[in-house]
Parts: structure tokens; sequence; C-alpha cells
């Protein structure tokens, strides 16, 4: 009767063991809803976005050079001549400067700013996946840390009642002092092994509260994986089109090409044109003798470096150095690119092959638990190849909680290798930032009311006004 009491308890806390790790509760928390608080909350896509406003700004500047410069000048001075007196003149007036032709200089300088406000964009995309990606790692952190704090909980209840049992047949003689003993030190180690896990889920809740800016609550399984492309070499074609770090370094190289034009266009001459109007009071003593007289001027000027000591030639040939480092870097980023896809796919390739084998594994440590189970029912196995047929069993399964987290985050870490870990492309359904809007307001250089009222709406709508 003793015997078949116990069985049917140890059935029982098996079924226990694993009930435990796959209940779902109502109302949680999504993988989706992880990641629109992480887009929400981050502080670096804020601060990447200041850097694009600052980008924007370069290339208001540089048509800006293209335009008059109007400014107001006022002047008053003294004089003391001995024998001649005292004299004094006060004037004021506008003076208005353009620059009139300078061989495609600043058309060159607002090209480049151009192609640095677009790799700043891409730069920002980058940052976005970072941060989505940063938010799925820490769910799916907490999602495996609350499952193994789960399983190790079971474990202990488990080793428990497998202790009590070993006390109980020891009392009655079936076993003896040190098959007790055996329990005893499998449940300390259950219960440190608890421990060590509810530290573990401490600490992926805190790493979640800093992706997401709130604390983690009940979370649901993560959804079916992102759909993946037919073959590795579609993968790696994608993400040599769409990877951000791609995009921002062809601009880059761009850029710098256009330094090199810049740096050439130097040596050319440039043509300005000035206006000025004004008006002048002169007093002197002891004459006493006060004019006044208007004036209006304007002129042209033409100027060209003949000779730098080195600069120019020295400032050209960096420049040159300057597109030769863009250009290395972008297929250094291209080749980052492609080993990142590989690395992802492989390790989706790896989880799928290891979640096979460890659920093979776990059938295969169940049976063999529930065998040594029985027969040392029978008194031919000891209580020391029951704990260890059961630790084989747990560490299965929680095996198999690593490998599926990693199963899950190889297929996002390969959208980000693609450059695919977007709130656009993800389809996350939530209001982004738009990169032009800001450009758009400013590109002009904008003086007017009308213009100045637009980009006071932008700076409202993203919160810097």
């Amino acid at each position: 009767m003793f015997r078949k009491t116990l069985r049917t308890l140890r059935r029982a806390l098996i079924a226990a063991l694993f009930a435990g790790v796959t209940a779902v509760p109502a109302g949680a928390e999504s993988l989706a809803d992880a990641m629109v608080a992480a887009y929400r909350h981050s502080a670096l896509l804020e601060q990447n976005r200041a850097v694009l406003r600052a980008a924007d700004e370069d290339a208001a500047t540089a048509l800006a050079q293209l335009r008059p410069v109007l400014q107001w000048v006022a002047e008053h001075s003294f004089q003391k001549i001995n024998g001649l007196g005292i004299g004094r003149s006060t004037s004021i007036g506008l003076q208005a400067q353009i620059t009139l032709y300078d061989w495609g200089r600043n058309a060159i300088a607002i090209d480049a700013a151009k192609e640095t406000v677009l790799a700043t964009r891409a730069a920002l995309v980058g940052v976005e996946q970072d941060v989505l990606l940063g938010a799925v790692q820490a769910y799916l952190d907490v999602r495996s840390a609350t499952e193994q704090v789960d399983l190790q909980s079971n474990s202990v209840r488990v080793i428990g009642q497998e202790q009590q049992a070993a006390s109980d047949r020891f009392e009655v003689g079936e076993i003896t002092q040190t098959d007790v003993s055996q329990a005893d030190a499998a449940l300390a180690a259950a219960r440190a092994s608890l421990a060590a896990a509810r530290g573990n889920l401490e600490v992926a809740r805190e790493v979640y509260r800093g992706a997401t800016g709130r604390a983690p609550g009940q979370l649901e399984p993560p959804p079916p994986t992102p759909a993946l492309p037919a073959s590795l070499e579609s993968a790696r074609q994608i993400g040599q089109r769409s990877h951000p770090a791609i995009r921002q370094a062809q601009r880059l190289a761009a850029a710098a090409e256009l330094g090199v034009a810049a740096a050439a266009a130097e040596r050319n001459p440039i043509l300005t044109g000035q206006a000025s109007i004004g008006r002048t009071n002169d007093f002197s003593l002891p004459s006493q003798l006060e004019t006044n007289r208007n004036s209006l001027g304007a002129s042209l000027s033409m100027s060209q470096t003949i000779y730098s000591g080195g600069r120019l030639p020295s400032a050209h040939r960096k420049a040159m150095a300057r597109r030769d480092e863009a250009r290395a870097g972008l297929l250094q980023v291209s080749r980052q690119v492609d080993e990142a896809v590989g690395r992802a796919w492989a390790g989706i390739d790896v989880a799928r092959a290891q979640i096979r084998a460890i659920d093979e594994q776990i059938v295969a440590a169940q049976q063999a638990y529930e065998g040594v189970r029985e027969e040392a029912t029978l008194g031919a196995r000891t209580t020391l190849d029951v704990l260890d047929a059961e630790q084989s069993l747990l560490e299965a399964r929680a095996d198999k909680i690593s490998a599926e987290a990693n199963l899950q985050l190889a297929h996002y870490q390969l959208l980000a290798a693609m450059g695919l870990l977007t709130v656009e492309n993800l389809k996350l359904g939530i209001p982004t930032y738009d990169p032009s809007a800001y450009y758009n307001a400013v590109q002009d250089a904008p003086y007017t009311s009308r213009q100045g009222e637009s980009l006071d709406r932008v700076l409202r709508a993203i919160g810097r006004d």
C-alpha cells in the first residue's frame, strides 16, 4: 500500500514539474509591447535625433553662404591734433555683402552637407535597430529567467517530496541513512539553484526596465518567429541593400568625394559684391564746425590665393586620404553585414538542431527517470540513482528553455543584420519620428515668420520647443 501511494505521488509530482513551466497568464505583455515601450523610452534615440537636427542645420548653414549678409555698423571716433584742435566723428550705416560667384565652392559644400544629413538619418535607423533588438533581448531574458525560476521551484518541490519519502522509507528500514543524506544534499543543491535563478531573474528585470522604462509584468510567450528569406544568399543580398550601416557608409563616402572637390575648389577665385549706405557727423574744435554727409557706395572684388605656404595642397591631400578612408570603411561595413547575416543564420540552424536533440533527450530522460524510480521502489536502485536521473531531466528542460530563447533571438538578430528590424518593417502600429520634418523646415535657412512658425510646429511636435 505504501509503495502504491508513493508511485501515485511520484506521477503527480512529475506532472507538476512540467505543468508549472507551460502555464500562460491572461492579459500578459507581448513582445511588441516591449519594443514599442523601448522605442518611446529610449534616450539614445533622442540623442541621435538631436544629432540629426544638428546635421540639418549644417545643411541650412551651407545654403546661407550663398545669400547676402546684411549688417549695421556704428562708429564714433575722437582725435586730438596738437595746434589744430579736437575732432569728433560719428557714423552709422548699413552694409550688404554677397558672394556673386565662387566657381562651385559653396555648391559643393551644400551637396556635402546633404550627404551628411542622409548619412546621419541612416545612423538613426541603426540606433533604432539596436534599441529594438535590446528590447527583444531583454524580453526573452525575462521570459527565460522566469521559466527557469518556475522550473527550479518545481524541482525544489519534487526533491522535497523525494527527501520526505526517503525519510519515511528510512523510518521503516527500507533504506539507509546514507540515502537520506543524499536526498538532503540534493534538496540543498536545488534550493541553491533556485536562489541563483531568482537572482538571474532580478537582473533580467532590471535590464528590461532600463530598455523599456518600466518593470516587466506577466509576459506572453513570444510570437511565431519572423519568416526567413529563401536562402542565406538572399538574406545577404537584402542586408547589402537595406542595412543602415551600409547606407550610412555610402553617404559618408559620397561626402568624402565631395570633400576632395571642395578642397580643389579652394584654389579657385571668388567674386563678391558689397553695397553700403550711411550718414556721418563731423565736429571740430576750436572752429566749432559741424558737417553732416550721407554716403552711398558699391564695390566688386575678386580674389584668389596664389601661395598659401602649402596649406591648400595639404588640405587637398588630406581630403583624398579621407576619401580613401571612407571607401575602405564602406567595404569593411559591407563585410561586417555579411558576417552578421551569416552568424544569425547559423544561430538559427544551431538553435533548431539543439531543440530537436533536446526534445529527444527530454523524452529519454523522462523515461529513464520514471524507470529508475520504479526500480528504486523495488530496491534495485539507490536514492542517488533517482536523484541523478531527475537532475538529468531537469538539465534537459533548462537547456530547452535556453535553446528556444536563442532561436527567437537569432531570428531577430537576422532581421537586424538585414536592416529590417525597424518599427515600420515590424508594423508595430505607432507614430514614428519623421527624420525629414525638421530638415524641411530649416533647409531654406528660414527667417520669415511663415517658415519660423512651421519650424515652431515641428519643435512642438517633437517636444523640443
